[in-house]
């Protein structure tokens, strides 16, 4: 009931579409009871007693009728044609205004295959509902009741014969849903299965032929497929058990009417005519109920899809604007603090009482070992994660209290896992701020060190570049990267290990780059290479969630620790242990 009250709300503006197509639906299959009607009066009343002058008049009542009845058909499968794909568009943006809302724990749970399946099949089965199965369902119920009330005026006799096969059909059906609904659930999860290992094979094809996995990735989709084959045909051969049995009941009805209607008109209980409109109408019984095993088969399939979509919509991201943000009266000079700042994820501790004060304009480095916690510190920033006690504030504004849209325009990254869209390297550019003019575009390309490359490409900065920046180095795509993030002239531009695939050359430009924006920002640097960061007025250590050291370039060589170990051996001065140890 939940699902369809959910369905119900969300088929927008064209629900009244629907509910008239739904009443066309009741109306055209009440109708169908009219031509019998009309084949018994000719029976009884124009050829038994070869009374020739009704003849013309209700063989043309009969075709009045029937092209009526395929009119008004026609305009209702228009109307719920319209009404599902409108539905369907509603839903399907909803969904993607539901998902581009969610933060990293709900990304981290449901896999990108799984996403895809619930907005493409889920949804196409939920819109097959609207316009097939509600029109087949209300038929189904009106073709029976208005048969079976019209055949009660003919013969009450008769039609209790015929109803009495009807409580086997509906136990048969009961028995049918019972054990095809939990199929149907296994089926979409092993779809579900089936398009994720499909999609990551396809997003991490490079990671395939790099390490020559073709063979164990065709192993693996072939597994799955199979899961998927064996569980689908399961549900099909259930279906195929049940189906007879069905039909068999359904059948049953015409030699019930030939043996019950024979007796009846031998014994002047039944006339020709009324033995005619039984024997047209008998199917109008008998289908109802066979489509019966059919529709509970969509209607679980309905169900399992349904359930799907519905957990996306009322998905709560845990990140949200708070109901006292407030946008800020100036743009943010980007003075940075975080104070007692910890940080727990799944129950494990990610940072430890972080106190750090940045003035606006300054540049911070950032370095420590794997997994000790950088990302994350920059992450607390643009609150792809929220603290779990302490504060990060800019400007001395708690970033809780900012608008997201307006704290994640201020606070720009240049990440170290760079995406870049399949568009223009003009388009990838200007992806943040989409109404640049083409010189703002090339010079934060110039500031990026991108220009260069660019212009050698064929088409220039028309040059369409695939998913993920195909075609393009690690480099080239880091100073894209760079690029995009520069053109939002953010209050703070956060560099996580930017330029660790360009060479020394490259690097020492984009610095010298970085020191002369066009706009005043705090920036913070991530990076594994000192001569990344021995430039920033001060640097800081992290290992294990904790600051270890933190100072000047020259004031932490001084006291030979891990930053003095790292910059001893990039720089081959002595056999150095990192820790200091």
């Amino acid at each position: 009931m939940f699902r369809l009250k959910w369905l119900w709300k969300y088929m927008g503006k064209k629900r009244h579409l629907f509910v008239i197509a739904m009443f066309l639906s009741a109306i055209t299959s009440s109708m169908l009871i009219i031509n019998p009607m009309l084949s018994q009066k000719l029976i009884d009343e124009v050829i038994t007693p070869q009374n020739t002058a009704l003849l013309l008049p209700l063989l043309g009542a009969m075709m009045v009728v029937q092209v009526v009845r395929l009119t008004l058909r026609y305009v209702m499968i228009v109307f719920l044609e319209k009404n599902s794909q409108q539905m369907l568009d509603d839903v399907r943006r909803k969904m993607f205004d539901v998902i581009q809302n969610q933060d990293h724990v709900f990304f981290s749970r449901i896999r990108t295959g799984d996403l895809m399946t619930r907005m493409t099949n889920d949804l196409d089965m939920v819109r097959h509902s609207l316009a097939w199965i509600s029109y087949v369902s209300v038929d189904s119920i009106f073709t029976f009741l208005v048969t079976l009330i019209f055949l009660f005026t003919v013969n009450w006799q008769l039609t209790l014969c015929l109803a009495a096969v009807t409580p086997f059909i509906v136990i048969v059906t009961r028995v049918f849903s019972k054990i095809i609904h939990p199929m149907y659930v296994r089926l979409r999860a092993r779809l579900s299965a089936l398009n994720t290992v499909a999609q990551e094979n396809i997003a991490g094809n490079r990671v395939v032929k790099a390490f020559a996995r073709e063979e164990f990735e065709k192993q693996k989709f072939d597994e799955k497929n199979q899961e998927f084959r064996d569980i689908n045909l399961k549900t099909t051969y259930v279906g195929v058990k049940f189906n007879p049995v069905i039909d068999l009941l359904s059948q049953s009805m015409t030699i019930i009417t030939l043996l019950a209607g024979g007796i009846f008109m031998i014994n002047g209980n039944l006339t020709a005519g009324e033995m005619m409109a039984f024997s047209s109408l008998t199917w109008a019984l008998a289908n109802p109920l066979k489509n019966l095993a059919m529709i509970i088969n969509d209607i679980q399939r309905f169900s399992a899809s349904s359930s799907m979509i519905i957990e996306i919509f009322y998905a709560q991201p845990t990140i949200v604007d708070h109901a006292s943000a407030k946008e800020p009266d100036h743009r943010l000079r980007g003075e940075i603090d975080y104070d007692h700042v910890n940080l727990k994820v799944g129950g494990k501790t990610i940072l430890e009482d972080i106190t750090l004060h940045v003035p606006a304009g300054h540049k911070l480095g950032v370095m420590g070992t794997t997994g000790s916690g950088k990302t994350s510190f920059i992450n607390l920033l643009n609150r792809f994660y929220d603290v779990s006690s302490g504060t990060v504030s800019i400007d001395g504004i708690d970033v809780r209290e900012m608008p997201l849209s307006t704290l994640r325009r201020s606070v720009s990254m240049a990440m170290q896992d760079v995406f870049l869209f399949s568009d223009t390297v003009e388009g990838n550019i200007a992806y943040g701020v989409p109404d640049m003019t083409f010189d703002e575009v090339r010079a934060c390309a110039k500031a990026a060190d991108a220009d260069g490359f660019v212009n050698r490409m064929e088409e220039g900065y028309d040059t369409l570049i695939g998913e993920r920046g195909v075609g393009l180095s690690g480099g080239q795509r880091q100073r894209i990267s760079l690029a995009r993030a520069i053109a939002m002239k953010p209050s703070v531009l956060v560099l996580d290990d930017t330029t660790s695939a360009v060479d020394m050359e490259t690097e020492k430009y984009i610095q010298h780059q970085l020191r002369n924006l066009p706009f005043p920002c705090t920036q913070v640097m991530i990076a594994q290479k000192v001569s990344s960061v021995q430039d920033a007025d001060e640097i800081i250590v992290l290992d294990e969630g904790k600051i270890i050291e933190r100072g000047t370039h020259e004031e932490l060589l001084a006291k030979r620790g891990y930053y003095y170990g790292i910059w001893a051996l990039q720089n081959s001065i002595e056999e150095v242990d990192p820790l200091g140890a």
